[in-house]
């Protein structure tokens, strides 16, 4: 079935699947885990983030897009932000969204790019007074970030800018 959704979807990226999967993975675990652990500071430790039944896709990402703003990276790195698509799973809803980065100048407008892939979790079974769950992930890489739990590293943007640059030249494109 999930094979089938992926085909139709021509914006599914490689990253949001990798997100969605871990995400699920993790779920699965927690619900063994939430057996064993009813403390309520076991259910969500960052409190920053909307509450599931306030979530809409433009407080997604306007919540994004100020998370980001936390991020030390230098000013010269540029990104637009935008809502992909949204799946449905069992017991989750996932928002996607990408931000795509990159250092213009005025030299050379355009350069090479790196994105941030983004999912918001909003669970069907918890309560929809608790925060959405956020998680991203940096293009070509499989470590998920959950946000207040990472910190953003400007190197990461460039190493896949870099990476790209050395892809095209070794295929002379």
């Amino acid at each position: 079935m999930e094979e089938d959704r992926d085909s139709f979807n021509l914006n599914f990226r490689p990253e949001s699947a990798q997100l969605v999967k871990n995400l699920l993975e993790r779920h699965h675990h927690a619900v063994t885990k939430e057996q064993l652990d009813d403390s309520p500071d076991s259910e969500m430790r960052n409190n920053n983030w909307v509450a599931g039944q306030d979530f809409t896709v433009e407080v997604g990402e306007k919540q994004i897009g100020e998370y980001i703003q936390t991020w030390e990276i230098k000013p010269c790195w540029l990104y637009s932000l935008y809502f992909l698509y949204s799946t449905e799973e069992e017991h989750h809803t996932f928002y996607h969204y990408q931000a795509r980065f990159s250092t213009p100048t005025s030299r050379k407008p355009i350069q090479g790019t790196a994105s941030v892939y983004f999912v918001v979790d909003i669970s069907k079974v918890k309560p929809q007074t608790l925060p959405v769950e956020v998680h991203f992930i940096v293009e070509s890489n499989r470590l998920v970030h959950t946000p207040g739990r990472t910190r953003f590293r400007e190197k990461w943007l460039a190493d896949v800018i870099e990476s790209k640059t050395l892809l095209r030249s070794a295929m002379h494109l």
